[in-house]
């Protein structure tokens, strides 16, 4: 590949292309190479007969994808795989150490906080996320005037994430002169130093997650509308309250869309970092309780220049993240509603496997 590259190059500086320009234009070559392959290959095997038009159609428009996945997502994977079993500083060759780094994270302490801090968050944030944001749905799936203002009015802080989101949260936590404490003042209550204890910062990024409650609120009223009114009717006729309807016809009913929602919630809640990193400034917060494992992670890679270790710790979260995520779908069993099957015939299937 390297020899490619710089037949590319030495072709492109005969062509007195510019040396800024010589990169891109190797990459959009070799693109250009791929996807020409992949045509003619698709071409021969459709004139042949192996595969239908609209299949040859279909894997060529999937094309840039699955390129672009190889190149940009499946190559760089491949590549931290191969140097979490290496020692390199960035600097100097790369030395293969084998499970050195692996061994090295199991009497890592700074690693045992970062997991505490961020299954803490996880396991706090996602529940609290899951039980506001359908309250909110419910509310905003009441058919009165207006009501689409409020939505939107829900939804418009899901577009402030990020570092806005954190920047704006530090002026609100200040202890000084913020809002929370400006307001618990009114009430005469000294308010707690939040971002700047030990003991308030985390439960301040657990109440920043809520923010954003208005993108899965949006998620959850789609699935409230999907409920066919038939089911309320046929309820209301023998006699169940809105209590027993919640109960045993939406939750039921939207249990896909709350499993959905707890799923992606928790694989972005373990892989938390802005917050921790633009609030305490790189630095994992007072006594390390805001210490999250991407941004210890991020602290081994760029200011230790440990990026053996920390494609070590990047595999080792990829290993936490399924094992979480396959314990997730293994519970929904127990709760999940689907029309093609019911919760209890899924639980027969669990056990027999």
């Amino acid at each position: 590949m390297s020899g490619i590259l710089d037949g590319l190059a030495g072709l492109l500086e005969r062509l007195h292309v510019d040396e800024g320009l010589r990169p891109i234009l190797s990459l959009v070559i070799i693109l250009a190479i791929v996807f020409g392959l992949i045509g003619a290959g698709l071409w021969g095997a459709f004139r042949a007969r192996w595969i239908s038009r609209n299949t040859a159609a279909f894997w060529l428009f999937v094309s840039p994808w699955i390129v672009g996945f190889v190149i940009f997502t499946g190559g760089p994977m491949v590549y931290s795989l191969v140097l979490s079993f290496m020692d390199w500083d960035l600097i100097d060759p790369a030395k293969f150490t084998g499970l050195a780094n692996y061994k090295q994270a199991l009497s890592d302490p700074e690693l045992g906080q970062a997991i505490k801090v961020t299954l803490t968050y996880a396991v706090v944030s996602v529940p609290l996320q899951t039980v506001l944001s359908l309250g909110v749905a419910l509310l905003m799936n009441v058919r009165v005037r207006g009501v689409n203002v409020f939505r939107t009015i829900w939804y418009l802080p899901s577009l402030v994430t990020g570092v806005a989101q954190s920047v704006l949260f530090i002026w609100v936590f200040n202890p000084s002169y913020g809002l929370v404490n400006g307001l618990l003042r009114l009430i005469g209550v000294d308010g707690p130093k939040w971002l700047f204890d030990a003991d308030w910062a985390l439960p301040a990024v657990i109440l920043m997650s809520l923010w954003t409650v208005g993108g899965n609120m949006i998620i959850y009223l789609a699935g409230l509308q999907d409920v066919p009114k038939s089911l309320y009717e046929a309820a209301e006729i023998d006699g169940a309250g809105r209590r027993h309807s919640f109960w045993h016809i939406t939750l039921p009913q939207v249990s896909p869309v709350i499993f959905f929602n707890v799923v992606t919630g928790l694989i972005g809640a373990m892989q938390t970092f802005t917050q921790g990193y633009v609030v305490t400034h790189n630095g994992g917060g007072p006594s390390d309780s805001l210490l999250f494992y991407v941004l210890y992670l991020y602290q081994n890679a760029f200011s230790f220049f440990q990026m053996g270790y920390a494609s070590a710790l990047a595999w080792i979260l990829f290993g936490m993240i399924m094992v979480l995520t396959a314990l997730v779908f293994r519970g929904s069993a127990f709760w999940v509603y689907y029309e093609s099957q019911r919760p209890k015939e899924r639980r027969r299937r669990v056990h027999a496997s």
